[in-house]
């Protein structure tokens, strides 16, 4: 979901409000928008924060996380299985679409490090989804703008 669609309906609805009233009512719900939406956000994303956590506790193996990227929040299920070892049969598959930018950085960074592309891939992926689940328990408070 979009944070940003939230931010833009409550400026709407303000501008809404002031078509009711004069110039006086304008001049005051042009100050109060920006920190009504700043408000309103961040408490959106704590409740969505303490829904997670109130899911996560009902559930018997695994955690459900509020991840925020930019303008989007969702939520993911972390499994609290263990990752598979090493002498783990590889079957399943993904196919990706990445930028030339991105997959030449990919295999320069496999390279560097003597590994193939896939097995690369396969290590930062398992070290994301361990340290993702190792911060479950640390919370982030607050409003961001970029």
């Amino acid at each position: 979901m979009r944070m940003s669609l939230l931010a833009d309906g409550i400026v709407d609805d303000l501008r809404e409000l002031v078509e009711l009233g004069g110039g006086a009512v304008a001049e005051a719900a042009e100050r109060m928008s920006s920190v009504l939406v700043k408000s309103t956000v961040s408490r959106v994303l704590t409740l969505l924060s303490e829904a997670a956590a109130e899911v996560s506790s009902q559930l018997p193996d695994g955690e459900v996380e509020l991840r925020l990227v930019g303008d989007d929040c969702s939520f993911a299920f972390v499994s609290d299985e263990p990752p598979p070892s090493g002498d783990v049969e590889l079957t399943a598959r993904i196919t990706l679409r990445l930028s030339d930018a991105l997959k030449e950085r990919i295999e320069k960074s496999a390279a560097r490090e003597a590994m193939s592309v896939n097995s690369w891939i396969l290590r930062q992926l398992d070290r994301r989804t361990r340290s993702s689940a190792a911060r479950w328990g640390s919370q982030l408070h607050g409003y961001g703008t970029s």
